[in-house]
């Protein structure tokens, strides 16, 4: 195990290395202004035009490459052009080993209270725990478990395996889950059957658990450091998936989008297309493939059939990629880096996805968001986007490298058209670029928040940072000076967290969001770090409009971002929040010595993370690898009541004495 640990991490650095030299080649984003330019008009009438049959997407491959072999030509490149794309998509398409360290869809059937910390209100985002009914549905390393909470029990009830019977789960990952009404939807990666790995299993009333079938969609791997593969809206369940090309291949369509329902002895011939020619669609604006080609896909399953009933639409364009879903669409931001005069240069186009089924449109863009957090659909019917002039998308571990320049892109919905149209420099607006590596931003209210932290690195002692705050909507900026780092970014009611540390102690500061930012309190609890990475690890449950109690897993001091993989979180810290002045209610602890060996053969690194604080009717758990512990608030403190231990091989439960 230690020396598993150790390739794991010789991994992560050694892709982080690579990123890092990568960006330091970069693009400028100098021609964005610095204030926004009056509102400019894009014909709505163009959409995005989809192939009429198999026959023009084959005429529409051989075009390209034979466009790029003349290109490699050009250029008098050693390599051979077909050779060079190959290699491209195959760098931009993680090894097995890499992956290892790695209509409107309607509306809920059941008003089920979210345990999720969620981007959008009513996009869930897959996770390892979610609520039915009245029980806690837990994905664990390649287990499902389920734990009464009903009448105030606390009970561990059912277990099954995250897969079918039939299956072997070596080389598998599962990572996320869902819940839509009695189904519940494993997602995972297998590299040894290829593709995204779909298990449905029902749950009933009593909280027992029963598979029921599994499929496999086509699929690259979609695994982010921060970013999540699903959603659900309603009981239509959402995938982004890439799928890297080569338009040398002689049959292109064995890499588009397809599904199998899975059964021992199950062949290839059995993938059935779910994205006919007229669902496949491509910009007007050139693709180049300089950096490789994929097909961008969005799957849309119908839960409400009982069976997998899947629709996929694809886009065209380069592999590098940053995904986000709004309630309305998902958004596709896709970048082709090339060199020209000894300097990278940066081709980059914004697919929108909208999810009642009409065409895809699409704009020309510049530099790349950083993650989902960098992209928000306003109300005012505009699409506001950060962006870094060397970033190359969200894929495996590239969000935590990002740099260059940063600008603030704001666009009108109907602007986007066929592809064949840029966003003038009049609609980026300059902003300043923090020191520092690991980059943060989230959107809050009317403003945009944005610095930098240690992430998965390790913390600096003495950290200090920069945070800077744009309002979207007139560009106003303002800076504020933190005494520590900055790792999260969180709404809290109508103002903002940002959470950090300075080496030594973490950091909660609360920012009044108002006329002008300003920061408010800041709560310090020493010798402490984040125990979680991931943005699932926080939750913030509010009782008013400026108040509300949060919890966030926490470990020891100045501990690198990257250990969250190995070391489990030693506690979970709760704080109350009242108009932003935040106080500790206490800490509810795991007993990491009473592990016991799970005998683990799937998914055997949490690499979605183990704990969660939890906030249900009334209640408050902390989830802390396989314990579940429930505290209550008394006197303004969180005391332990009970926990349980939810592991495959021990049930118990120990109540504590009052």
């Amino acid at each position: 195990m230690k020396d598993f640990k150790k390739g794991i991490l010789f991994l992560i650095v050694t892709t982080l290395v690579t990123l890092v030299i990568s960006a330091c080649a970069g693009v400028s984003l100098s021609k964005a202004h610095s204030a926004y330019g009056n509102s400019y008009a894009i014909s709505t009438k163009k959409r995005m035009r989809a192939f009429r049959s198999d026959q023009e997407i084959k005429s529409y491959f051989r075009e390209l490459a034979e466009k790029m072999q003349r290109e490699q030509g050009r250029r008098g490149a050693g390599m051979p052009m077909e050779s060079q794309a190959t290699a491209n998509t195959t760098a931009a398409q993680p090894t097995p080993a890499m992956g290892a360290v790695a209509d409107k869809a309607g509306t809920a059937a059941k008003d089920e209270e979210s345990v999720t910390n969620v981007q959008h209100e009513g996009v869930d985002e897959g996770d390892i725990v979610k609520l039915h009914g009245n029980q806690l549905v837990i994905l664990r390393r390649g287990r499902l478990f389920t734990v009464a909470i009903g009448d105030n029990s606390l009970k561990p009830l059912s277990s099954t395996n995250a897969f079918g019977p039939e299956i072997d789960p070596t080389d598998t990952w599962y990572d996320e889950m869902l819940v839509s009404n009695d189904t519940i939807v494993v997602i995972g990666y297998s590299y040894e059957r290829g593709g995204t790995e779909v298990g449905l299993f029902n749950i009933d009333d009593a909280g027992n658990l029963r598979y029921r079938s599994t499929y496999h969609l086509r699929s690259n791997d979609y695994y982010s450091s921060r970013n999540y593969a699903s959603r659900l809206i309603g009981s239509k369940l959402i995938f982004y998936t890439p799928l890297y090309l080569s338009p040398w291949d002689a049959d292109p369509f064995k890499s588009f989008p397809a599904v199998r329902r899975w059964h021992r002895g199950a062949k290839e011939n059995e993938f059935q297309r779910i994205a006919s020619a007229t669902r496949i669609y491509r910009p007007e604006h050139s693709v180049t493939g300089a950096s490789g080609l994929a097909l961008h896909t969005v799957t849309v399953c119908d839960l409400s059939q009982g069976e997998l009933n899947c629709q996929a639409t694809g886009v065209v364009g380069a592999p590098g990629r940053v995904f986000y879903v709004s309630p309305d669409s998902v958004y596709v931001w896709t970048s082709d880096w090339t060199w020209e005069d000894n300097k990278q240069r940066a081709d980059s186009m914004l697919y929108r996805m909208p999810l009642d089924g009409s065409s895809p449109t699409a704009l020309q863009v510049s530099g790349s968001p950083v993650d989902q957090f960098s992209f928000l659909e306003s109300e005012d019917k505009h699409l506001n986007v950060l962006v870094r002039s060397n970033a190359a998308g969200d894929g495996m571990w590239s969000a935590e490298v990002a740099a260059g320049d940063v600008a603030l892109m704001r666009v009108p919905l109907d602007s986007f058209s066929d592809g064949s149209e840029a966003v003038p420099a009049s609609q980026y607006q300059q902003l300043p670029k923090p020191a520092g590596y690991t980059f943060e931003n989230r959107f809050v209210g009317d403003y945009l928040l944005y610095g930098t932290g240690s992430g998965w690195g390790a913390p600096e002692q003495g950290q200090k940072s920069n945070l800077y705050t744009v309002r979207w909507t007139d560009g106003e900026l303002s800076e504020l000076k933190l005494a520590h780092g900055i790792d999260r970014i969180e709404v809290l009611g109508r103002g903002a967290l940002v959470v950090g540390t300075d080496g030594e102690n973490l950091h909660f500061t609360g920012i009044q969001l108002g006329e002008r930012p300003e920061v408010a309190h800041t709560y310090t609890r020493k010798d402490a770090s984040q125990g979680e990475m991931r943005s699932h690890g926080f939750f913030y449950k509010p009782d008013g409009p400026d108040s509300g109690t949060l919890g966030l897993p926490i470990s020891v001091p100045g501990r690198p971002g990257y250990q969250h993989l190995f070391t489990d979180s030693a506690s979970i810290l709760f704080l109350r929040n009242q108009s932003l002045d935040l106080h500790e209610l206490g800490e509810l602890d795991s007993h990491p010595e009473r592990a016991e060996n799970d005998n683990c053969r799937a998914s055997c690194v949490d690499w979605y993370g183990n704990a969660r604080p939890l906030f249900v009717r009334g209640r408050v758990f902390a989830l802390l690898g396989y314990e579940l512990v429930e505290g209550r608030l008394d006197d303004g403190k969180i005391r332990e009541v009970r926990r349980i231990s939810y592991a495959p091989r021990r049930l118990s439960v120990t109540r504590r004495e009052e």
